[in-house]
């Protein structure tokens, strides 16, 4: 069969993560983008054994689910992957592939589905990305710098000129950055800058390959203060990141959930959930589900700098968190002084070798937020926590499914109710959240 040449076909069903797949003779082509019961043309990219994968064309006959996707450069673009579908849409293809995984993989079901978690605002689903990796490169033949997030069947970087999904003025500055960079005379040594995006303020982080001239610094400093943002420079790992005006009045960065009084501080390079509004309804959904008492002993698993574990500080006897990184761990200590909680105390420990840690882990209420690898081996020693009720965060229904297999049917909990959280709208991550109890 002769490449890069186009094909035309009926879309007759589609995967988890949205792609529709199409049957020529025989073998299956995921078609990203296409809808069931589209016809559609394509183009296939990368051929396999059992399957292609095939890049979308052109709709000739649309599916009713379909919406026009509000980024010009959707469908090239790698950031989203999901704009053709409604909001409710995109929901409800995410419910059923925490359903499906639950069934087939866990071999559970709970007992009652959650609705579904997201933010109701008209515009909610828009414009929430506090956090991101934007690519930069500069292209010889277009003379210019490229700025975003790279292509979805390319390692290029997207010729993009704004975000709709990057919070503001983040989502605003991909041409000035572009302009920005192209100005310097490293322009060829800035493989990336990190987006931050707190309460009050917004970092960039720009890694360089070569020392910027006082002009470059000059540069940088004039756009930081026209955009009212500010800017680091990383010259290495992270340990090299460093304020462009070191002379500046640095105030820490931070988020606030009202809804328990809490402000946790973070630097640039913490891992916090990228949503902002979603994460305040997470945190709140997760304290009603685990309902903890003046009397209880609460354990957070995989803490971070405190997400969980400050707000449940209010509602509980005693809070304790894990955290691998010891980083994290002093961050969270110092937001539990910052927010004048005293029942609450952070330990560094891999919970992947629980065998080595000597703590105390008996307690009446578990919180799991783990990375997608899950948390393999806290359920396989779940008894070492003798928890009454477990509320689990997943950003993976994958390894939550295979949890939730070891906790019901080789444990004794059951599995009391579960539900997505649209942490991620117009991508296909799944975030989900589950309740177990003995």
């Amino acid at each position: 069969m002769r490449k890069n040449i186009s094909e035309v076909a009926y879309i007759v069903s589609s995967t988890h993560d949205g792609r529709g797949i199409a049957d020529i003779d025989g073998k299956k082509v995921f078609v990203a983008g296409a809808l069931q019961g589209e016809k559609v043309m394509f183009q296939r990219r990368k051929r396999r054994r059992k399957y292609d994968e095939a890049e979308l064309l052109e709709v000739l006959e649309p599916s009713s689910s379909r919406i026009k996707p509000r980024c010009d450069v959707f469908g090239r673009c790698g950031g989203c992957s999901l704009q053709h579908l409604s909001s409710d849409a995109q929901r409800d293809l995410k419910f059923q592939t925490l359903k499906d995984n639950l069934s087939r993989i866990g071999k559970v079901s709970p007992a009652i589905w959650f609705k579904s978690i997201y933010s109701a605002d008209e515009n909610g689903s828009w414009n929430y990305r506090r956090r991101a990796r934007l690519g930069v490169k500069y292209v010889t033949k277009k003379d210019r710098v490229l700025v975003g997030f790279r292509e979805r069947y390319a390692p290029f970087i997207t010729d993009m000129h704004r975000c709709e999904v990057l919070q503001q003025p983040v989502n605003e500055l991909i041409d000035p950055l572009s302009d920005l960079i192209g100005s310097l005379s490293i322009k060829s040594h800035v493989p990336q800058i990190e987006v931050a995006v707190a309460d009050h303020c917004v970092e960039l982080v720009i890694r360089v390959l070569e020392p910027p001239t006082i002009k470059d610094n000059e540069l940088l400093g004039i756009f930081a203060e026209k955009n009212k943002i500010r800017i680091a420079l990383q010259t290495g790992g992270p340990h090299t990141i460093k304020m462009l005006d070191n002379e500046s009045s640095y105030q820490p960065m931070s988020y606030s959930h009202e809804a328990h009084n809490i402000i946790s501080e973070f630097i640039s390079t913490d891992f916090i959930q990228i949503n902002d509004q979603v994460n305040k309804l997470m945190v709140s959904r997760a304290i009603e589900l685990l309902e903890p008492k003046k009397t209880d002993r609460v354990i957070d698993l995989f803490c971070g700098i405190g997400n969980f574990s400050l707000p449940l500080a209010r509602y509980a006897n005693e809070v304790i968190g894990f955290e691998l990184l010891e980083e994290l761990v002093q961050r969270a200590e110092h937001n539990a002084k910052l927010n004048n909680i005293k029942n609450i105390k952070f330990l560094t420990s891999d919970l992947f070798k629980l065998e080595n840690n000597k703590s105390n882990l008996k307690c009446d209420k578990l919180l799991l937020d783990p990375a997608r690898s899950g948390a393999l081996e806290v359920v396989k020693n779940i008894k070492l926590f003798n928890a009454q009720k477990i509320v689990y965060v997943s950003c993976h229904p994958g390894t939550l499914a295979r949890d939730a297999d070891i906790l019901v049917n080789q444990g004794n909990y059951k599995l009391d109710g579960a539900g997505i959280i649209d942490m991620f709208p117009h991508t296909t991550h799944v975030e989900s959240i589950a309740v177990f109890s003995k």
